[in-house]
């Protein structure tokens, strides 16, 4: 399976009455997602774009080095009522998260991929596309991985529900 990711850094300045990140963060989300959320209560906007209950959950997550530029990446995922233990063989970790995905059932193309450090944690957002519908997620982490990790959920339970 291949997967083309675009990587986007187009953010702006937006008046953190507007921007729920910003008021909460004091960081902007990207402009086309401050436009979006303008004016959502933090509530309701992770609510809405970090969805904590849905079909998919992560549970653990493990990576093993398996050869120059490729690893053995391994999760535990919720799916529906079953648990499942699923590996991908990838260059990262956003890579195989969507092969793990595709293989559950769940296919969502990243086209927008932004992070920011927040304290000791990192946010990261993407606007995913499944089946012809686009929208923007959010996941906060400990690491970088874990972030878009939990993102990329989010993005599968906001898609499913779509």
């Amino acid at each position: 399976m291949s997967t083309s990711t675009s990587f986007a850094a187009t953010c702006r300045t937006s008046s953190s009455a507007a921007d729920p990140f910003a008021t909460r963060h004091g960081k902007p989300l990207p402009r086309e997602f401050a436009d979006e959320a303008a004016g959502m209560s933090w509530t309701a906007f992770e609510s809405l774009y970090a969805p904590m209950s849905g079909p998919f959950r992560l549970g653990r997550w493990s990576e093993k080095k398996a050869a120059p530029g490729l690893w053995v990446f391994e999760a535990t995922l919720g799916i529906g009522e079953s648990i499942c233990t699923m590996s991908a063989l990838a260059p990262g970790p956003v890579s195989a998260m969507t092969s793990m995905l595709y293989d559950a059932g769940c296919s969502i193309e990243i086209l927008a991929f932004h992070q920011h450090r927040i304290g000791h944690r990192t946010a990261t957002f993407l606007r995913c596309e499944a089946g012809g519908v686009r929208l923007w997620t959010m996941g906060i982490g400990e690491s970088d991985t874990e972030s878009a990790l939990r993102a990329m959920i989010s993005g599968a339970n906001r898609v499913h529900s779509a």
